[in-house]
C-alpha cells in the first residue's frame, strides 16, 4: 500500500514526547514490510538541520490558500531507508523557531494558522505530487484538519488524492481549540462551523474535525479506547467519540527494538541481557554518580522521565515527599514542565540533595539511562493514552510503578495480582495510591529472587513496533 503518514514531530527529526517516538517507529515498520510510506512534518528549524536531515532537497514550492490571501512555502523531502520518504513542509515565518509549539512560559498564539498552514501544504504536495495514497494517516489536532481538507480540495479539483483517511488520537487532552474567527482560514464551507462540525462551545476545535470526519478514528490503546467515551476521560468529547463508537478502535503502541534495547543501546555505559544483568548494575552506578549520589548506594533506585504535568502524577510525587525524603531510597527525575510544579521538585532534591536529583532538560541519552539504571520506574499518570515508558522499562529490567488507567493497565501485570505473569505494581492514581505502590516497590526489592524473575518476564515481552504495525496493516487493508 501507499501509506501517509502525518504528524507534527517525528523521532529522530524532533521529539517533545511520545507521538515522535509513536509515528517514526510506526512508519519505519511499515516501509520494512514493504508498504511504500511517506512521513510528513513541520519544516522546524531543528528538524531540517538535523544531521540524518542533511540530503533533504527542495522538491516543491507551495502556493497555500489561508482564508482570503495565499501564502508561500516549500516542501523539503529525502528518504532516509528503503521505501521512507520524509517531507517537510516549510514556512519560514510559521517553523523557524526555537520551540515546536510555543516557549516553555505559554504556546505561540498563531499556532491555529500554523498547523493550518501545516495541513493544507501536505494536501497541497499530495496533489502535486501524485502520490495517490492509499491510506492517508493524521495524528493528533495539529493534523487533525486533514480529513477535511483533503475531501475539500479532491472537490475543487476533481481528483482522487487518497483512498481513506485514518486519525488517531494520541492524547484527548490536547485539541487545539481557537476562536472561531481563524476558521476563515480553512476556506472550508461556512456550515462546518456548526455544532456538527468543528465548533465547540462557540470555539474552533480541530480534534473534533479528525474524531468526525476521518474514515476510521483510532487510539493508542483499547483501554483508552473505552476510556474516552466517558465523561471522566473523554475531555468534553465524549459524546463526539460516541458516535463514532462503531469506527474506532485502541491499537497500542508499540518500541522501536533498534533504538530501544539494552543489549545494544549506544546511550548506555554497559550493555546487558535478560541472560546476564551485570551491565544493568554498570548503568546503575553510573544514573547515581552523574546525578551526584552515591554509585554504591544498594537501595532501591526510582526513576521518572516525564513531561512534569499534573497529567503524569508529579502531584502525587510531591504528595510522597516526606517517603523520598525518610526512606532509603534514591529518587532520579528528568523532565520539563509545569513552573510550579519544577519549583516543588527542586525544594524536593535541595532539602534531601544526597537522596533526590531533578535535572530540568530534554536528554534523550539521559532517558535511556534512567530507564536502564532504576530498579523501579515510576508512571502515577491521571490518565495515559498508551505510555511507552512502561514498555521501555519492562525491556530494560526495570519494574514499572503504574496507575491503572488506559496503555499502563493494557501493558503491565500486576505482580501481586499475577504472581506468575507480573512484570509491574500498579494502583489507584491517587497520592495514597502511589504510597502504598512505593512500599511494595519496597517489599519486592528486599525478595532479591522474586525481583529478578519479575524483570526477566518483562525483558522477554514482545513490544516491537513490527507486531504492533500489523494491526495497523489490518485496518487500512479492512478501510480499503
Amino acid at each position: 500500500m501507499k501509506i501517509v503518514h502525518v504528524a507534527s514531530e517525528i523521532f529522530p527529526y524532533l521529539k517533545t514526547g511520545g507521538l515522535a517516538d509513536a509515528v517514526g517507529a510506526l512508519a519505519g515498520a511499515l516501509a520494512d514490510a514493504g508498504h511504500e510510506v511517506s512521513v510528513f512534518m513541520p519544516g522546524y528549524r531543528a528538524a531540517v538541520e538535523h544531521p540524518l536531515a542533511g540530503a533533504a532537497e527542495r522538491r516543491l514550492q507551495l502556493r497555500v490558500e489561508m482564508g482570503d490571501m495565499f501564502m508561500s512555502g516549500d516542501v523539503r523531502a529525502f528518504s532516509p531507508r528503503q521505501n521512507l520518504t520524509v517531507y517537510f513542509v516549510c514556512r519560514e515565518e510559521f517553523f523557524d523557531r526555537r520551540h515546536p509549539y510555543g516557549t516553555p512560559e505559554r504556546d505561540y498564539e498563531d499556532n491555529h494558522h500554523r498547523f493550518i498552514f501545516f495541513c493544507k501544504g501536505v494536501v497541497e504536495t499530495l496533489r502535486l505530487a501524485e502520490l495517490r495514497a492509499d491510506i492517508v494517516h493524521a495524528h493528533d489536532w495539529q493534523a487533525a484538519l486533514l480529513p477535511l481538507l483533503l475531501r475539500h480540495a479532491e472537490q475543487r479539483h476533481g481528483a482522487t488524492l487518497a483512498m481513506k483517511t485514518v486519525f488517531t488520537v494520541h492524547n484527548l487532552a490536547f485539541q487545539g481549540v481557537f476562536p472561531m474567527r481563524s476558521f476563515y482560514r480553512t476556506n472550508l464551507p461556512g456550515e462546518l462551523t456548526g455544532i456538527d462540525g468543528l465548533e465547540f462551545y462557540g470555539q474552533l476545535n480541530m480534534m473534533k474535525g479528525g474524531l468526525l470526519f476521518a474514515d476510521r478514528v483510532t487510539t493508542v490503546s483499547p483501554r483508552y479506547a473505552a476510556e474516552i467515551q466517558t465523561s471522566e476521560f473523554g475531555c468534553g468529547l465524549d459524546g463526539v467519540v460516541q458516535t463514532r463508537a462503531g469506527d474506532i478502535v485502541g491499537l497500542l503502541n508499540g518500541l522501536d527494538p533498534a533504538i530501544w534495547n539494552p543489549a545494544r543501546d549506544a546511550y548506555l555505559p554497559a550493555r546487558y541481557t535478560a541472560a546476564d544483568l551485570a551491565g544493568k548494575a554498570a548503568c546503575r552506578a553510573e544514573l547515581l554518580r552523574r546525578h551526584g549520589l552515591d554509585p554504591g548506594f544498594a537501595g532501591p533506585v526510582f526513576g521518572m522521565v516525564c513531561r512534569v504535568t499534573e497529567q503524569k502524577g508529579v502531584d502525587l510525587v510531591l504528595a510522597n515527599a516526606d517517603f523520598f525524603r525518610t526512606a532509603r531510597v534514591r529518587f532520579i527525575l528528568l523532565g520539563t514542565g509545569d513552573p510550579r510544579l519544577l519549583a516543588a521538585l527542586r525544594e524536593l532534591a535541595a532539602g534531601a540533595p544526597d537522596r533526590v536529583a531533578v535535572a530540568v532538560r530534554q536528554d534523550e541519552s539521559m532517558s535511556h539511562l534512567v530507564e536502564a539504571g532504576s530498579d523501579f520506574f515510576l508512571m502515577p499518570s491521571k490518565f495515559e493514552p498508551c505510555g511507552l515508558n512502561q514498555m521501555y522499562s519492562q525491556a530494560y529490567g526495570t519494574i514499572p510503578l503504574v496507575s491503572r488507567v488506559g496503555g499502563l493497565a493494557d501493558t503491565v501485570t500486576d505482580l501481586d495480582e499475577n504472581p506468575s505473569q507480573g512484570t509491574g505494581l500498579m494502583f489507584p492514581p491517587t497520592a495514597e495510591g502511589l504510597r502504598d505502590g512505593l512500599e511494595r516497590a519496597l517489599r519486592l526489592h528486599a525478595e532479591p529472587a522474586r525481583l529478578a524473575a519479575a524483570q526477566a518476564r518483562g525483558m522477554k515481552k514482545d513490544f516491537s513496533w513490527t507486531t504492533a504495525a500489523k494491526a495497523y496493516e489490518r485496518l487500512y487493508e479492512e478501510a480499503v
